[in-house]
């Protein structure tokens, strides 16, 4: 179940960055990034359960991708007149 979330979460990861960067759909990756927080956060859960210091360790990056999406919706929010 860990291995198959954490999977998961890579591919999300990989797929913002496509959206954001290669096709430059700033919305739908701002609706990506946020699917992808849930994931990291399921993912924190999961791992917590079965160490917590492996679940401690997703911290830092459940904090990075939050400040990602406050600047994706920013810049949604800017680019949206």
């Amino acid at each position: 179940m860990a291995f198959a979330v954490f999977g998961a979460q890579l591919c999300l990861n990989l797929a913002w960055s496509f959206l954001f960067f290669a096709l430059q759909r700033i919305d739908l990756a701002l609706l990506e990034i946020i699917i992808l927080l849930i994931a990291i956060i399921t993912n924190t859960i999961v791992f917590w359960r079965i160490e917590r210091l492996a679940g401690l360790l997703f911290v830092p990056y459940a904090v990075w991708v939050t400040y990602a999406t406050i600047l994706n919706a920013a810049l949604w929010l800017l680019n949206a007149t």
